[in-house]
């Protein structure tokens, strides 16, 4: 009885815990990328498919998550605000890359879209030099050029592991099933039948 007792207690110090961490997480999120966060474009970023069902926007907000706790993880000491600001705006491309459509970029979309991301990202917000590094390195080795600093590694680090976690949907977002659901509920059409006597 006393070890049951023991593993709930467990459990419940390790919820708290988890709880704690993502509220610290959320809390640095809304100090240093309020801004990001509450635009409409990055918002517009909700409506695009990123891996798997995974929105564009919810991947970035997740990239900036485990940025974070990379850095905390390994005790890397770097800027928080560019780590965050930078991992917000890493896919700023704002178009829908599975378009089939778009000017045949489907098939370059991973080398061409952190300078359009970042191009983006500059026209809207003032970006430090680790910001622009950050997103225009953060898909190296297709950038070719390795990332110049330490926040631009934890940005990369982070984004191929919430890539595989989205690709394998071991992550699952909300994006397709959304669509999905609203493209049934257009097809989905009272069916007339007419009787013949």
């Amino acid at each position: 009885m006393k070890s049951k007792i023991k593993r709930t207690e467990k459990k419940k110090e390790k919820f708290r815990k988890a709880f704690h961490r993502q509220k610290e997480l959320h809390s640095l999120l809304r100090e240093y990328g309020g801004d990001i966060l509450d635009s409409d474009n990055f918002r517009k970023t909700d409506e695009y498919i990123q891996h798997g069902n995974m929105t564009v926007n919810h991947h970035c907000i997740n990239v900036a998550k485990y940025s974070l706790a990379i850095s905390q993880k390994l005790k890397i000491r770097c800027n928080r605000r560019e780590l965050i600001r930078g991992a917000l705006l890493h896919d700023y491309f704002l178009y829908d890359w599975h378009d089939k459509h778009r000017e045949n970029m489907k098939r370059l979309h991973g080398f061409y879209h952190p300078g359009i991301a970042l191009k983006n990202a500059a026209e809207e917000y003032e970006l430090t030099a680790r910001e622009k590094d950050i997103i225009r390195k953060h898909m190296w080795p297709l950038t070719v050029i390795p990332p110049q600093c330490r926040e631009a590694w934890i940005v990369t680090t982070a984004d191929k592991y919430c890539s595989l976690l989205e690709t394998i949907h071991f992550h699952k977002g909300r994006g397709k099933k959304r669509q999905f659901s609203q493209d049934i509920q257009l097809k989905q059409q009272p069916v007339k039948v007419q009787y013949q006597g």
